[in-house]
């Protein structure tokens, strides 16, 4: 047996080492097992979806051609305490590099393990500021000492199950910190010190896989320096011996409660990843490729939005974002049809004009790729490159694998778009025990009290800081205290209203007077800080002032940023008879928290911790509300968000999964918005706003794999008073499918390019159609050849219009799941309008 024993063991080790990686680089690329590989690479973050959603979204980044997933390490998320781990649920980090290796990718394993990425606290425990002597991200030996003792953890756990790519696995690169280039600086020598003892300490983990760093300009030899940015087509890594690699390519961006939404333009994000590898890179990686979702209070900010959609390929519910996924999609399949002479090739770059060049590269077996320019923002260009003529649009790059063939433009997008659509369904009762024989939904509810509950936690003269005082485990703290009024006040005979004046350093503020709310106030996305004047109601003897303070996430990066505080620095009482009362120093009580929080009433073993009062029909405007409702899971198997426009702002929960914080705040009708956004000339987070005069975010996801059959508990905490009986879930759910194709699309396959050079082998311009698994195209709204104009759902017919057009379509598409449209003499008339360049135009409806 022991023999035996002994067989197996060298057997495992053996097939262990056939399938180890060896990862290694030069200044052109990575090299894995002696192969150059050109890299796209998709950020999906493992606790910002659910782990039912995991194999699907790795799918569908596949199927979009990337080979890469990237993700953090979210080390509050697994650190909850010192040395007390969590690594279930969405934090099963393991879990999740596997179905990334089962689906035959790479990852990409950024450990950090701060990581700023909009999450709280910059992904670093709140708890380590509490540990005497710490200062994060410097020469601090507290902060040294625990962020070292869990990159072991997450390293040693990656080796115990041989995700490495040194041992099989699909891990081919590690991150040591985050960004701490350009912060360096503020913290003098300490910080210098730091980012070498970061990166020395990385590689003696010994991984078998290349560490990078980046935005790390000093990184040293043995660490690979990387680009963050929207271009990075002129980035040179800070040795000629380190490849061209870039980890954050933003392909939209964040956003903050209050604020409209950004967007950016495929043409856009084409032009930047076509420009990079132009230029000589090689691994690219989308920051996010699918941002998904900051559930619970792990958005940071402060401010960042529950959503964390980000604008992605891939939806914040899983659905392919179109066009923006499929135009990519087609330019990776474009760049890696010049994979081998990209990599392996030599370069020259030819001038084409003012704003115009190529770059051409060329191998020894004859191969021979060019990427043509133009990056004025204004016109289009003719050029000519090797005697031939080439129109190349205004701020794009053209892809031609054999220096003849343009396969693909940047500009020009001709795969599909949706039209997606959040299907509301009203509040399903479900049947529990306690409902039965009831019809209709039977909502519960608590209300809490305004200012201290159960004990006060201390008094203090002046105020304290809420965040030193809560740790972040809650977002709320009362500052509470009484005053008397005397009657003879001359506001007594509403001759005129007192006025509560309160200064804060942030996040949010409800005034309550004698339990009844007063008014509320914040900050933003871009100053924390406020203040807040209101008329209050006082009355005659004593009154109780109880201020509900609200952090809305902890600041995720800058430098010292975890010395930033929050809370109350001023109230004062401005009143006719006696001026001013400042308050600022009188003693305070502080209780942390709310009751109903303190005893987990959201949670399933928490609900009978109070007495809830049952009614069919819950009150409505009011504050500091909890409810409580049983209900059905909505029909169908679509993506669900929780609608809470007629809400005002809280929390909400589902089984006790945490959903996460709601506010449908509203953006400024004076925010610049745009009716369609102009891709040319470089991004900015403020170029191309939508949704001005609307809210933040009003659908808040609700995982399906949340919802249990029947018997469903949602749990709302409401702040300051909504209307609960207009919350709906939503179905999100793509209802059509659009495209608009030019006849000079390009529009070549890859295989016709090999083919006998006196070959015809231009390939015709085309429509392709495409509706979601199990739908089928059930009607045509518009379709129209000729010089159509408009975007999806508001197409119309130009000049120019073969009156067939509709039919065409009808005939080649009509009850299937996809379709493809020729535009060729043979499918539409070609005779009217000579000279001009036809497109087709078609919107089709999916069920």
């Amino acid at each position: 047996m022991p023999h035996l024993k002994l067989f197996f063991l060298l057997i495992s080790i053996f097939f262990t080492l056939s399938l180890a990686a060896n990862v290694t680089y030069d200044g052109r690329s990575l090299i894995i097992d002696g192969q150059r590989k050109l890299l796209i690479s998709a950020s999906i973050h493992y606790p910002r979806s659910v782990p039912g959603m995991w194999p699907g979204l790795v799918k569908t980044a596949k199927e979009g051609g990337v080979n890469v997933i990237e993700t953090y390490v979210f080390w509050n998320g697994h650190e909850l305490s010192p040395g007390n781990y969590y690594f279930g649920g969405r934090y099963d980090l393991v879990k999740y590099v596997k179905i990334v290796q089962q689906a035959g990718m790479y990852l990409i394993l950024r450990i950090g393990p701060f990581v700023a990425a909009e999450w709280n606290f910059g992904g670093v425990p709140v708890w380590l500021h509490y540990v005497p002597g710490t200062v994060f991200r410097t020469n601090s030996e507290p902060f040294k000492y625990h962020m070292q003792k869990f990159m072991t953890l997450i390293v040693n756990m990656m080796k115990k199950e041989k995700l490495f790519a040194s041992q099989g696995g699909p891990i081919i690169l590690a991150q040591v910190e985050n960004e701490y280039g350009y912060y360096e600086q503020f913290y003098g020598e300490g910080g210098k010190a730091y980012a070498m003892w970061a990166a020395n300490m990385a590689v003696s983990q010994n991984i078998g896989v290349p560490w990078i760093m980046c935005q790390q300009y000093d990184a040293p030899d043995n660490v690979i320096d990387t680009c963050n940015s929207f271009y990075c087509d002129q980035f040179k890594p800070n040795s000629p011996n380190k490849p061209k690699m870039w980890t954050e390519n933003w392909p939209g961006w964040f956003k903050t409660f209050g604020a409209p939404d950004p967007h950016r333009p495929p043409e856009d994000i084409a032009f930047s990843v076509a420009r990079f590898f132009q230029k000589g890179g090689s691994l690219q990686n989308y920051y996010m490729y699918h941002g998904g979702t900051n559930f619970g209070r792990t958005a940071g900010g402060p401010f960042i939005t529950t959503s964390y959609d980000y604008n992605a390929p891939i939806d914040e519910y899983g659905l392919a974002r179109l066009p923006k996924w499929g135009h990519l999609k087609e330019l990776h399949r474009a760049l890696k049809s010049c994979e081998h002479v990209l990599l392996y090739g030599e370069t020259i770059n030819l001038s084409l004009g003012h704003s115009q060049e190529v770059n051409v590269y060329t191998d020894s077996s004859g191969g021979c790729a060019a990427f043509i320019s133009n990056v004025d923002e204004k016109e289009d260009k003719m050029v000519v490159f090797q005697n031939v003529s080439y129109h190349v649009p205004a701020w794009s790059v053209s892809i031609l694998p054999d220096c003849k063939n343009v396969i693909f433009n940047t500009a020009k997008v001709g795969s599909q778009s949706s039209r997606v659509e959040m299907l509301p369904e009203d509040l399903q009762p479900s049947l529990v025990p306690s409902n039965k024989g009831l019809k209709g939904l039977q909502w519960e509810i608590f209300v809490e009290k305004a200012g201290i509950w159960g004990v006060s936690d201390f008094v203090k003269n002046g105020f304290v800081d809420h965040i030193n005082t809560t740790k972040d485990t809650t977002d709320y703290l009362w500052y509470t205290l009484s005053i008397t009024v005397g009657e003879s006040e001359s506001f007594l005979n509403k001759t005129s209203q007192p006025v509560l004046l309160v200064e804060s350093k942030g996040h949010a503020l409800h005034a309550f007077v004698n339990q009844k709310l007063q008014g509320s106030a914040s900050g933003n996305g871009s100053h924390s800080p406020f203040n807040f004047k209101c008329p209050i109601s006082l009355e005659a003897g004593k009154n109780e002032i109880a201020l509900l303070s609200m952090t809305v996430g902890l600041p995720t990066a800058g430098p010292f940023y975890e010395w930033v505080g929050a809370g109350l620095t001023s109230v004062k009482i401005k009143s006719s008879n006696n001026g001013i009362l400042d308050l600022s120093t009188h003693p305070w009580t502080y209780k942390i928290g709310l009751q109903g929080e303190h005893l987990q009433i959201y949670k399933p073993e928490g609900l009978n911790s109070v007495k809830w009062l049952s009614t069919p029909e819950p009150p409505k405007q009011q504050p500091l509300t909890w409810y409580k409702v049983a209900v059905d899971p909505p029909s169908g198997d679509e993506p669900v968000g929780l609608d809470m426009v007629h809400m005002g702002k809280g929390l909400a929960w589902l089984n006790g999964e945490e959903i996460g914080r709601y506010w449908p705040r509203k953006s400024s009708i004076h925010d610049k918005c745009v009716q369609e956004c102009n891709y040319r000339g470089k991004f900015m987070p403020d170029k191309c706003f939508t949704g001005c005069g609307e809210p933040t975010q009003r659908w808040y996801h609700v995982p399906r794999s949340w919802f249990k059959p029947s018997g469903n508990i949602l749990v709302i905490f409401e702040e300051k008073g909504g209307d609960p009986t207009m919350i709906r879930f939503s179905k999100r759910k793509t209802t059509g499918v659009c495209a608009l194709v030019s006849e000079d699309h390009p529009a070549f396959e890859l295989e016709s390019l090999h083919k006998d050079a006196n070959e015809n082998n231009k390939n015709k311009a085309t429509v392709h159609l495409k509706c979601p698994e199990n739908t089928h195209i059930s009607s045509v709204k518009f379709a129209s050849y000729g010089t159509p104009t408009g975007k999806c759902g508001s197409y119309s017919q130009g000049d120019c219009h073969d009156p067939n057009s509709a039919s065409v379509v009808e005939k080649l598409c009509l009850s299937k799941n996809d379709c493809a449209i020729e535009l060729t003499e043979k499918n539409f008339s070609k005779d009217s309008c000579p000279g001009t360049t036809k497109k087709l135009a078609v919107e089709a409806v999916c069920s």
